[in-house]
């Protein structure tokens, strides 16, 4: 019988279903306890994944390095820059040597309108599952880290309050990747889900209704607002986190005068105080301090965000253990 999961691509969560998604949060729930109690986990001995970096990391490259090497196998960090990559090697020639070299083949390529596309045609010519370490359209191991950080600090995800929130940051022009793959993953586990930004910083169409689609097909809501008050307002779980007007200006400019309009768009003590007196605050990191969230949110007793981090650790285990592994 062929496995269910080795061999296979972790591009979205929306290739997998949610028995498949709830088999990885079981094995990330495993390989926690594991790692709490030193209990080993040589599951990928001699296994190779080759990490491939367009963009800089912390979380992803580390929990992937630190969790292959936990499981037994080794990671090898590539810098894209350094490859032949940036000569204009294709995807396809870089698939076929990389996969035959190792066990599996991660990346993280955000660049608009190219990294999905990117990672797909690696997954066509790869005779090993290519693992997504965030793209223009997904970031499938923080929307799986997310989850099982909801799961762990509540009772049911039916009927949860959650409000993915636009927030100001000038640091650089963000990717769409974390918060539309919220959207997509959190309704199919029947969450009330409120989308909410200022108008010239909207998600693609197509996955609004998807969104809509996986709402209305698991028992829970999705809608959309322009105003932050309302997101806050009763909410058990608020997202406040920049993303670009990627969908609306393609401009690599980071700050301009439509980002300069909305500074106001901070998750503040003020409006963690109009959400549910026990709100978790959740950011996939880095966070913009001072922008997106005064630090006495962020430091305060309703965040949640480094047990959210470490989750990335967890989960990255599991998608390493069921695509890589004998499962």
């Amino acid at each position: 019988m062929k496995p269910l999961y080795k061999g296979k691509h972790f591009i979205t969560l929306e290739d997998w279903s949610k028995e498949q998604i709830d088999k990885l949060l079981e094995v990330s729930h495993d390989l926690k306890e594991k790692f709490k109690t030193n209990v080993p986990t040589p599951y990928l001995d001699n296994k190779t994944s080759f990490n491939m970096f367009f963009e800089q990391s912390t979380r992803t490259r580390n929990s992937m390095e630190a969790g292959l090497a936990q499981l037994g196998g080794h990671a090898t960090f590539l810098d894209t820059s350094t490859m032949q990559i940036s000569h204009g090697e294709s995807a396809k020639d870089t698939a076929v040597i990389l996969s035959s070299y190792g066990h599996a083949i991660a990346c993280r390529n955000c660049f608009w309108e190219v990294g999905n596309d990117f990672l797909n045609k690696m997954a066509k010519h790869s005779t090993v599952p290519i693992l997504s370490l965030q793209d223009d359209l997904y970031h499938p191991m923080q929307g799986l880290a997310d989850l099982m950080t909801i799961q762990e600090k509540t009772e049911t995800t039916k009927n949860l309050k959650v409000s993915v929130i636009w927030a100001y940051a000038s640091s650089h022009k963000k990717p769409i990747s974390v918060p539309l793959t919220q959207i997509l993953l959190f309704p199919r586990y029947g969450m009330d889900v409120t989308l909410a930004y200022p108008e010239g910083y909207d998600l693609p169409k197509w996955a609004i209704e998807k969104a809509k689609k996986n709402a209305l097909e698991n028992g829970g809501t999705f809608k959309i607002t322009h105003n932050m008050d309302e997101a806050y307002i009763n909410a058990d779980i608020v997202i406040p986190k920049n993303w670009g007007s990627w969908v609306t200006n393609q401009s690599d400019e980071v700050v301009d005068d439509l980002l300069e309009s909305y500074k106001s768009w901070k998750c503040t003590e003020e409006m963690i105080s109009k959400a549910s007196p026990n709100v978790y605050y959740m950011h996939a990191l880095p966070a913009d301090r001072g922008n997106e969230v005064e630090d006495s949110v962020i430091d305060g007793t309703h965040s949640i965000v480094y047990q959210e981090a470490e989750n990335r650790l967890h989960t990255a285990k599991a998608v390493m253990v069921m695509t890589i592994g004998d499962k």
